[in-house]
Parts: structure tokens; sequence; C-alpha cells
């Protein structure tokens, strides 16, 4: 977070990029200046749990996410409506904990290219947006322990069949990225060349994940 989050930020602010802040909601008490730095940029933050724990080792799991989001929205001044557990994680209550207190999209479920609804005892709508396991710094680096450029190598992969395949109908790509993997000098070039190469694509959007929940919900009607 200390060096790897600004490089990040000055590649995504220098391509005019605004990101979803998948965010811990203890950040704010260590470093809230990154926070800070992330708003000032319309970055959309999105709850991430209280610390990096599965919802299913938290003490008390309606405790942990009622704490996260108001600690997230007190500090940002926003209404958070997103949430992705840390490491995907979820109970059979999870959602409709999430539900009660505001949430209306989660990013926990790494289905499809479009977002999908899902169930919850609210009634409330509650959506899952498309979320990359194969374009994800962790699963990528940490994990498959691939070489520095596979993100590109990949990422454009990915890009070049989803785009062939919007004469059918919308796709989304989403790429996950972390200041601790792709923030470090070896890697960020080959995410700067990923995202020149999708963005000299003059037909396509860059949203975030509360716009792609509001163009959904209202392009498609439950």
């Amino acid at each position: 977070m200390r060096v790897g989050f600004w490089r990040l930020l000055n590649t995504l602010k220098k391509r005019n990029v605004c990101s979803t802040l998948a965010l811990n909601a203890t950040v704010i008490d260590h470093y809230p200046e990154t926070v800070e730095a992330a708003m000032e940029e319309q970055w959309d933050p999105l709850g991430h749990g209280y610390i990096q724990r599965p919802m299913h080792k938290v003490d008390n799991e309606f405790v942990d996410i009622k704490s996260a989001i108001e600690k997230i929205n007190n500090f940002t001044k926003q209404e958070i409506i997103g949430w992705e557990s840390p490491g995907l994680t979820e109970t059979n209550d999870t959602l409709d904990i999430l539900s009660d207190h505001g949430i209306k999209y989660v990013a926990n479920w790494p289905v499809d290219d479009l977002p999908e609804d899902l169930e919850v005892k609210s009634g409330n709508r509650m959506i899952t947006l498309p979320y990359p396991v194969e374009i994800n710094d962790v699963v990528i680096t940490s994990v498959q322990v691939h070489k520095s450029d596979e993100i590109f190598t990949r990422g454009k992969l990915q890009f070049d069949r989803l785009y062939q395949e919007t004469d059918d109908n919308v796709k989304i790509m989403a790429i996950s990225v972390h200041p601790y993997l792709t923030g470090v000098p070896h890697r960020i070039i080959f995410f700067e060349k990923l995202l020149d190469y999708i963005l000299q694509n003059k037909d396509v959007e860059v949203l975030t994940g509360r716009e792609i929940h509001d163009w959904y919900i209202n392009q498609v009607k439950k």
C-alpha cells in the first residue's frame, strides 16, 4: 500500500480510468491517505470485509459486515452499495445480512460475463457482477506463479474474445489487481500495456461496479 497503490493510482489517473476500490475497513486506520486519494479521483468504494478474513472465519458475521459498511460510509462520505468478501467467501447468511445493510451487488460469484440476479430473504434486489478469477493477479501471480507479462498476455486474449462476441450482446471484462502484486515495478508496465490495448477501442466503456449495477437494473427489470 505504501508504494504499489500509488503506481496503480497514477496508471489509472493518466488514462482517465475510474476504478472500483475493494476496501478492508481497517485500511482506513492504517493507510487513510490512500483512501482519500482514491475518493479524490472519484473511485467507487466497495466493501471488502472489516479485515482480510473469510466470512466463515469471523467471530460475528453480522457485526463484521455492519461495522465495515459503517466505517467505510463514514470515512468516504458515500453510501456503498457493493461488496466483495475476502476470498470471495460467503456463508448461508452473508447475502441476507448484506442486503439488510444496503448492499445491492456482490462480486463473490465468478460466473458468466454479465450480471445475474440473486435471491435474498428481504425481497430487495441483489445482483452479482462478473468478477475475474482468471484475470486476477492473485491467481496469476501468487497461485499460478506466472511471469510478469502474463496479465497482458492473458488479458489481451480475454478481451479479444469478448470483444468478438459483442455482436450478440454486451460483455463485461473485469480486471482485478492488488498494490502488492501488480503495483511492483516489474509488473505495472504490463498492466499499463493491457489498459492501452483495451482503451484504443473507441466503443469500449469503462465503468465502476456502481455504474455497472445501475446500468444493469435499468436494462433488466426484475
